[in-house]
């Protein structure tokens, strides 16, 4: 590359003109901060048609001079090199002159470039013809040895130049390529990926459009079956419609003929049946009725027997009690007598005042037993009297308030009756969610015990729905319960679902589907099978009501008997008291005692009597009870007997009304149906009549509803449904498809070309990897080549360069430097210190300026000699000296002096004086050569 040998400016920035000689190997620019140097700079940068420092440009510089023109002139070396081309071909003189022409037209500056063989001056540069613009001056710089490579190195910007070392190895790596490799290579490589990517971009798009023509075929295809299901849908429902119903119905009305027909003559001997049943139903009651009369007769006789002995019994306990009384009495006087001296009085009101907690506690225990005594017998007379099951308070309190809104009803036990007592358990079990299930009387009456139940929040289900109980089916658990009036249909439902069997193992051989129970309660059903617990009270039946009264009997026997044990210890602790309290206020004892000796003495003497008469009264009393509750109880079975004889002569009355109020209609629609099976007949062929068809119709649509709702379908499905019912949607499916077949061969074409360019990639790939490989070589050579003149050791280790783009991309150069065998260093590891940081920097820079084939060149270096001391000073000048560049090099007059000591020529700078025009002309400091 040619050396710059003088510049000449006119008119740049705050200078007018002048000329500077350059021809020199390192060029020192000294002066203090704003006096220019960057400026001087920028001027061969814009004369080199580089990019200006920092944010300037050349405008900034011709506006300052308020000039219309600017001048740029340089004198540089065009010495042939090693092949002996010089480097402005066609210019054959050792020297040329590169001048740069800024002028201000239209209130834009432009800037028009020349190359002129030999040294001509500005004044004869005007009257040239041949200038050129940017880009035509770059290709000719490109030439003579500046290529946009290394201009891309001289225009880093200020500082930068010291900083390579700072770079990552990816973007050294980067930028010695750009300065060493072949242009043609990369080119050619970056064209095979680019046709590559096209011919995959290409064949991407060819098959995107291959999926929409086969979407298009797939929806052609997709019209066509829509044809043919519309067909086959419109055939369908036309042999519905035309064969298969009136078939169907043909065959179904002779089925429902025949059977009416044998249903007819059943309920025929059905009712012969049901009214010799009537009748002996009817005889039957009448015979328990007067049996029912005779024992309220005797139950009459009994009670006025139970009375009598009642009043008895308390003429002959209030004998002795009173006895008792006036005894007890006697033996507190005589007790109070011989206490009447030499008591402690403190003792005695501590006595006192125990005795009456002691009472008040008794009395309190008294009145409890006495309520749930009377709450017992209630109780009893309610079970005895059949006023129904036990029920909770909440169902208490709603019933009484049906009552009180006049809203008839009854509870469901009350209506079931057991007639298995050894099926009571399994029954209570199934029935225990519905104990008290509330029976409306009056349907009418529903909303307004809804209401009720809602406001009251009632849990318990209030039904109007009743109806009969239907007959139970066989084995169910309906069969061991009979009912006194209507009950809801789901309960019969439910107990007529369930079968009794007699244990697990006897239910083995029942279908799947049956729900079945047996006498302890295990439960099978759809949800799997469990057992529902044996209940500790029955609610349901005769035996939950005999149950209950002997529980009831045996807690009023448990209660009376406790009154009685506790009862003497309340009387006693109150005498206690009362004889307490008179010794308090003062005793007496004695003319008490005196007072009542004779009733004392007539008590003593009647009270054994008194005695053996309670002792018989209480015989007579429980004797004539026990006959009553006897009694009652045969009673009570009467009455059983009598309910069940009357729900069974009310079902068998039921059963003929329902006999006689079907008959005639079913007469009437069978002899409709007779007609219908004739019209539908007239006319039809012989063959549809055939069994083994019929059957096939049956197995495929049921019935005629079936088939006639499947028509409906088919209809609806036709009338809503989108169809297409054009058959040329067939021919465009088979066309398109046939489009198919074709694109998709030359799909597979492309698929082969694809494979080419990618296999022309990889030729490309290698070579450009080849032509990095020796790049990298050859500034590796370069680098210690510099190290040796540095006496620094460079290593620069080839870098992994794989055969795929991401490996490449991926690349970088590692360059590391051994000062003074301390250990090699990496380019911006933090280990070097500033010296060593420019001198690897300086190294970098000037390895990427040395080719063989074009020594030499020139570097501008902003103030490498910053923040060093002074021997890296000297080290770095020693460096610069020893290589065979052309350095210009700024530096701060603040330095040290050693940094003018590689320098042959020294360019001072001067900052402008307020108040001139022009700054002053930069000072020249050559250095004599000994």
């Amino acid at each position: 590359m040619f050396h710059i040998k003088q510049l000449e400016l006119v008119h740049w920035d705050y200078w007018r003109r002048f000329t500077l000689p350059l021809d020199a190997q390192i060029i020192t620019i000294v002066g203090p901060n704003g006096s220019g140097k960057t400026t001087l700079l920028d001027a061969l940068r814009t004369l080199f048609a580089l990019r200006c420092s920092g944010k300037r440009d050349f405008r900034r510089y011709v506006r300052r001079a308020e000039r219309s023109f600017a001048w740029i002139r340089a004198v540089v070396a065009n010495q042939p090199g090693s092949t002996g081309r010089r480097p402005f071909f066609p210019c054959l003189q050792d020297e040329v002159t590169l001048a740069c022409r800024i002028r201000r037209g239209g209130g834009e500056w432009t800037r028009d470039y020349t190359i002129v063989d030999g040294d001509v001056a500005i004044e004869d540069l005007e009257r040239n013809e041949d200038w050129v613009g940017l880009r035509d001056y770059q290709n000719r710089l490109a030439w003579g040895g500046l290529t946009p490579a290394i201009a891309k190195v001289l225009a880093l910007e200020q500082g930068d130049t010291d900083k390579l070392c700072e770079y990552s190895p990816k973007a050294l790596l980067e930028l010695v390529f750009d300065v060493f490799g072949d242009k043609e290579v990369l080119d050619n490589y970056q064209a095979a990926r680019e046709e590559q990517k096209s011919a995959e971009r290409e064949l991407d798009d060819l098959g995107l459009d291959l999926d929409r023509l086969r979407a298009q075929a797939e929806g052609r295809r997709l019209e066509a079956d829509n044809y043919l299901l519309w067909k086959q849908l419109t055939d369908e429902a036309q042999a519905l419609d035309g064969e298969v119903i009136p078939r169907l119905e043909a065959a179904e009305l002779a089925r429902d003929v025949a059977a009416e027909r044998m249903e007819i003559a059943r309920q025929g001997d059905e009712r012969i049946t049901r009214q010799a049943e009537r009748r002996a139903a009817r005889q039957r009651l009448d015979e328990v009725q007067a049996e029912k009369v005779m024992a309220e007769a005797e139950r009459k006789r009994l009670r006025a027997i139970l009375e009598e002995a009642e009043t008895v019994h308390l003429v002959a306990h209030d004998q002795v009690r009173d006895g008792e009384k006036l005894l007890a009495e006697r033996d507190a006087l005589r007790a109070q007598l011989a206490a009447e001296h030499g008591e402690d009085a403190v003792a005695l009101e501590r006595e006192h005042e125990a005795t009456e907690a002691a009472l008040a506690e008794l009395r309190k225990r008294e009145r409890e037993l006495i309520a749930q005594f009377e709450d017992k017998t209630q109780t009893l007379r309610n079970a005895k009297n059949r006023a129904g099951p036990p029920s909770d308070p909440e169902v208490a309190r709603f019933r009484a308030l049906l009552d009180e809104n006049g809203i008839a009803h009854r509870g469901l036990a009350e209506v079931i009756e057991v007639t298995d007592v050894t099926w009571q358990a399994a029954l209570e079990a199934v029935l225990r969610p519905y104990r008290h299930v509330i029976l409306l009387e009056r349907e009418s009456d529903r909303h307004t015990a809804w209401a009720l139940g809602e406001r009251e929040r009632f849990r318990h289900f209030v039904v109007p729905e009743r109806e009969e109980a239907p007959p139970a089916a066989l084995r169910s658990l309906a069969e061991v319960v009979r009912f006194s009036a209507p009950i809801p249909r789901w309960l019969a439902d439910l107990l007529n679902r369930i079968r009794r069997v007699d244990s697990v193992e006897a239910a083995r051989d029942l279908p799947r589907e049956v729900e079945w129970i047996t006498r302890d309660g295990y439960h099978r059903e759809r949800r799997g099978a469990r057992h529902l617990g044996r209940p500790n009270e029955f609610h349901f039946g005769e035996l939950a009501r005999q149950s209950r009264i002997e529980q009831l009997e045996a807690d009023v026997l448990v209660l009376d008997k406790q009154l009685q044990a506790l009862r003497p210890k309340a009387a006693e602790a109150a005498e206690r008291l009362t004889s307490l309290r008179q010794r308090l206020l003062g005793l007496q004892s004695a003319q008490l005692l005196a007072a009542k000796a004779q009733a004392y003495a007539e008590a003593e003497a009647a009270l054994p009597a008194a005695r053996a008469a309670l002792t018989a009264a209480i015989g007579e009393r429980a004797e004539a009870k026990g006959a009553l509750d006897q009694l009652a109880g045969k009673l009570s079975g009467i009455d059983i007997e009598i309910d069940r004889r009357n729900r069974e002569l009310r079902a068998l009355e039921t059963r003929l009304a329902e006999l006689e109020h079907d008959s005639a209609p079913r007469r009437r629609t069978q002899a409709e149906r007779i007609q219908r099976l004739r019209r539908i007949r007239r006319g039809m062929p012989a063959h549809w009549r055939n069994p083994a068809d019929l059957a096939l119709l049956a197995e495929r649509y049921e019935n005629a509803a079936a088939a006639r709702r499947e028509r409906d379908r088919l209809r609806a499905r036709l009338s809503e449904g989108d169809w297409v019912t054009d058959p040329t949607a067939l021919t465009l499916s088979e066309r398109l498809k046939a489009d198919v077949h074709q694109r998709e061969r030359d799909y597979q074409d492309r698929q082969g070309y694809c494979a080419t360019a990618k296999r022309l990639t990889e030729e490309a790939r290698n070579a450009y990897i080849a032509k990095l490989r020796a790049t990298v070589r050859q500034y590796c050579k370069n680098l210690k080549a510099l190290g040796d003149l540095a006496n620094v050791s460079v290593d620069c280790p080839m870098p992994v360069l794989g055969t795929d783009d991401l490996s490449l991309a991926q690349a970088g150069l590692e360059v590391r430097f051994d000062f003074d065998r301390k250990g090699a260093v990496g380019l911006n590891d933090g280990e070097a210190s500033g010296g060593q940081q420019v001198m690897k920097s300086l190294i970098l820079l000037i390895a990427l300026l040395m080719d063989d084939a074009r020594p030499g060149g020139f570097v501008f270096i902003d103030e490498p000699f910053a923040h060093l001391d002074v021997a890296n000073i000297d080290r770095v000048g020693t460096f610069l000296r020893a290589t065979r560049a052309q350095y210009l090099i700024t530096t701060p007059v603040t330095h040290n002096a050693n940094v003018f000591a590689p320098a042959q020529l020294t360019l001072v700078t001067r900052k402008k004086k307020p108040g001139d025009e022009w700054a002053p002309t930069i000072g020249v400091l050559s250095r004599q050569v000994a």
